[in-house]
């Protein structure tokens, strides 16, 4: 990804608007991805929540600082501004504007109490984002909660396995209740969890499944035994989970056949295990806020 880090933008975002002029928030975007040509792949780039593009977030807290520290002013909603203090500045122009070259104006002693409470000035040098790095830890978080999750699943009995698939199916909307999914899920097998399960809880369809809570990756030759055994059923649709991996073949597989056929790996099956709060619990929940502008609009009389 060739998008540069916030505090490269600072300077070309001030330059691009030291005509005086209101300039909006997207003609700002557009000419400081001119200025560090910036690939139509890069400017779509998200932050790992999906909420915000990483090019847009960037921008965002470029101006930010910059509004901090007195260079530049809104004067109107998602317009920007040169101000006095920030044409001073571009009139004999420092070679970079960061953090730490701002901290020389007055309206920054925010940002320099926290450095000395925190003892911690990481921040004056950083690359990301305040955002992008709460996201990044948060994906750091979940990716550890994820193999510490398989872990326990892979030490679990066959029977406890059984039971986490069927509750993790219901929670997902399939199956009906989980006295329906828990009655057909593990009766037709030969040892694995292996069984037809509604897919809607009106059960206008089916779905087979079968879980293998396997170290090893699970082949093609595995894969195919799974369908064969759906024409039993007259099954067209199926769901094969594995603590283990697929492999590259098995994949490839299922693409190939006209059954739609899901293969849920031991890192998918984590992931989603966290995503509907099976087997995980709450530490702690931060909200992270901004400000409504809609609030501060003002009817006219």
């Amino acid at each position: 990804m060739s998008i540069p880090d916030f505090q490269s933008m600072m300077l070309p975002l001030l330059t691009a608007i030291g005509d005086g002029k209101g300039h909006s928030n997207t003609e700002i975007a557009s000419v400081l991805a001119q200025h560090f040509a910036v690939t139509d792949d890069d400017l779509q780039a998200m932050l790992p929540s999906g909420q915000n593009k990483v090019f847009t977030n960037r921008v965002a807290w470029a101006k930010a600082y910059l509004k901090k520290a007195g260079l530049l002013e809104s004067p109107s909603r998602a317009v920007s501004r040169i101000t006095e203090q920030g044409k001073t500045v571009l009139a004999h122009p420092p070679g970079k504007i960061n953090i730490r070259f701002l901290m020389q104006f007055p309206s920054m002693d925010w940002h320099k109490k926290k450095q000395d409470d925190e003892e911690d000035t990481a921040i004056v040098d950083a690359e990301h984002t305040p955002e992008e790095v709460l996201e990044s830890s948060y994906q750091d978080l979940r990716n550890a909660l994820a193999d510490d999750l398989i872990e326990q699943v892979k030490s679990c009995s066959p029977q406890f396995f059984e039971r986490l698939v069927v509750e993790l199916l219901v929670a997902m909307g399939y199956g009906g209740s989980l006295a329906d999914a828990g009655q057909v899920i593990g009766k037709a097998g030969d040892g694995g969890i292996d069984g037809l399960i509604k897919e809607d809880k009106l059960g206008l369809d089916f779905v087979c499944v079968q879980a293998k809570r396997w170290e090893n990756t699970v082949g093609r030759p595995v894969v195919q035994a799974f369908v064969g055994s759906m024409e039993g059923f007259k099954a067209r649709k199926g769901v094969m989970i594995t603590t283990g991996s697929f492999s590259k073949d098995a994949t490839e597989f299922v693409k190939q056949i006209d059954k739609r056929i899901v293969l849920i790996d031991g890192l998918q099956l984590a992931q989603l295990m966290i995503d509907y709060d099976i087997g995980v619990a709450t530490a702690r929940t931060y909200t992270v806020k901004k400000t409504d502008l809609d609030y501060f609009v003002e009817d006219e009389a």
